[in-house]
């Protein structure tokens, strides 16, 4: 983090406050005195209250999580949009939309719908539209992306807030407030500090001193996101490392692990013909044809000859039995008769 001294913060303007009759009593810790009608910040105040905020902003960006920039004021809103684009953070410079956080799903559905515009009028079919049509569609497209550019890629809620002149964002303070979002924040002598988490006492009025504040938070939480990439690439190569097969070293023997693969193959053990006394080794060919035949016998039915065999020799054995034959004398007696 770039570190700022009490000459830095005096020449940016750093200490000027509002007038004596608009201030807040819940200013009195960061208020140094009076002059001419205006309050003066104290910069000592300022300084720690800076150093903490940074460092806990520090500890969010290696955390990889979300901070959201909020200044909808003509002095500070093109300041933080650069810092924001430059952090890749999402950021709020036009206006802030109720329920950007309470009813944060609802949102997402207009950010989609932006989306869905912009294919559409990448096709060629929106050239067969009517005139009237496509002027609506491009309407309503560059009034959504003035208002949700910034947190177009904003896929959840951000771990914090950070706002400038939370009078006129009381909205985004009041969202936050309610669900449990830190908020981090340049604290002017018209406003009250207990409302804000981690308070700045800072002019929000001037461009010069918003710029030197913004200037300090960026390099905080650009060293939190480098830290994250070290820490990433680290842990990268430990795993390549672990995965590598290892050297292990017994006496002068160099001995290296590795991992054995076993493979699966079906192997046919070869026979021998004798020929003579040199024994030849012939391996089994398979001959796809015999194969072929092989199976189409296997799914035929079993022949029924056996069954009409049995048949036929129980016929000739009953044709073989003659009819019983009377005895002689019977047929003696019969003829008599």
């Amino acid at each position: 983090m770039i570190k700022l001294t009490q000459k830095d913060l005096l020449d940016a303007g750093v200490h000027f406050g509002h007038l004596t009759k608009r201030w807040n009593p819940n200013m009195a810790p960061f208020i140094f005195m009076k002059k001419k009608g205006i309050h003066i910040i104290d910069l000592n105040n300022t300084l720690s209250c800076l150093y903490e905020a940074a460092d806990v902003l520090k500890s969010l960006a290696v955390a990889g999580k979300k901070i959201m920039f909020v200044a909808t004021k003509r002095q500070g809103s093109t300041i933080v949009q650069e810092v924001a684009e430059r952090l890749t953070m999402p950021y709020v410079t036009e206006r802030w939309l109720g329920g950007m956080l309470t009813n944060f799903i609802t949102i997402r559905k207009s950010v989609k719908k932006m989306s869905s515009m912009d294919k559409l009028m990448q096709d060629i079919a929106y050239q067969n539209f009517a005139k009237k049509e496509r002027l609506m569609i491009a309407r309503r497209k560059i009034k959504l992306k003035k208002d949700l550019k910034g947190i177009f890629y904003l896929t959840r809620l951000p771990a914090a807030l950070f706002i400038i002149d939370i009078k006129k964002e009381h909205t985004a303070v009041t969202e936050a407030k309610k669900l449990g979002i830190p908020t981090f924040a340049l604290v002017d002598t018209n406003v009250n500090p207990e409302s804000i988490d981690y308070p700045i006492p800072c002019n929000d009025d001037s461009a010069k001193a918003i710029t030197l504040m913004m200037k300090a938070i960026e390099s905080a939480v650009a060293e939190g996101l480098e830290q994250r990439k070290q820490e990433k690439t680290t842990a990268n190569s430990t795993n390549d490392t672990l995965s590598k097969p290892q050297d292990k070293k017994i006496g002068h023997i160099k001995v290296v692990q590795e991992k054995t693969t076993t493979m699966h193959t079906k192997t046919e053990k070869p026979k021998i013909a004798a020929a003579g006394n040199k024994p030849k080794i012939v391996t089994k060919k398979n001959n796809p044809k015999k194969e072929l035949i092989e199976q189409k016998k296997s799914n035929q039915p079993k022949s029924t000859k056996t069954t009409r065999s049995k048949v036929t020799t129980k016929t000739k054995a009953t044709e073989k039995i003659k009819a019983p034959t009377m005895p002689k004398e019977e047929e003696k007696e019969k003829t008599v008769k």
